[in-house]
């Protein structure tokens, strides 16, 4: 792929990528601020600076590696907001809204950037085409990055909400989990594809796992913006 070609895509994801990893975590410690914890906010990271988001390993060097090995996933995360349910004022109750509170943040932007599509018209040629491929990622962008971290494995926000609403009997082994939830989600979603890729066997589960989620939840934000034609 030429170079000219390269960075055009690249600045095409770029801006919708940060603004989805930024306003999500930034969400978290919002959310967690207002309802009793201020950890969080004393630690710079109610903010909408990405770069106090971005995690080197997470954020820039895995996503890159995976491009650069043509891995049949292309996974990533920034450094998770540090919350101490204990200092919210409801700890159980307020730990759902406070993991809710990142994805809610994804979708509205997804609904955001559907809806930014009614002005791309109106602008020049060279710049709407631009504009427009920005907006067709940040709505994929923010649909995907939703509807994965409700898978219910903790550190997931999906993992968070699920330990806060299941009776004890479910939810303390499930939290038991969150030490070693992100190996268990690394070697399912890179290590078995690559295995299986080696097998002569599909073993990549993440499309299994949201493809039909991110469809529905896509059909359902570009009809509610009236974008469906």
């Amino acid at each position: 792929m030429p170079w000219d070609t390269m960075l055009y895509t690249a600045s095409t994801w770029m801006l919708p990528i940060l603004l989805a990893i930024t306003l999500h975590e930034a969400a978290h410690g919002f959310v967690a601020h207002r309802l009793g914890d201020d950890t969080a906010y004393r630690l710079g990271r109610v903010t909408l600076n990405p770069f106090k988001h971005i995690d080197l390993f997470g954020t820039i060097l895995m996503p890159a590696v995976l491009l650069l090995v043509r891995s049949p996933v292309l996974f990533g995360y920034a450094k998770p907001v540090p919350v101490d349910f204990s200092a919210l004022r409801h700890p159980r109750r307020d730990m759902v809204l406070v993991a809710l509170a990142g994805p809610a943040t994804n979708i509205a932007l997804a609904v955001l950037a559907a809806l930014l599509f009614h002005l791309v018209a109106y602008l020049p040629s060279a710049a709407a085409t631009w504009v427009a491929q920005n907006l067709r990622n940040a709505l994929l962008i923010n649909v995907v990055l939703a509807v994965f971290n409700m898978l219910p494995i903790p550190p997931l926000d999906g993992g968070r909400v699920a330990v806060g609403l299941l009776p004890n009997f479910l939810a303390l082994p499930l939290a038991r989990l969150e030490p070693y939830g992100m190996m268990i989600l690394i070697a399912a979603l890179l290590v078995l594809p690559v295995l299986g890729t080696y097998a002569g066997v599909n073993l990549n589960i993440l499309p299994h796992l949201i493809g039909a989620p991110v469809e529905a939840v896509l059909r359902a934000i570009i009809q509610l913006t009236g974008n469906s034609s």
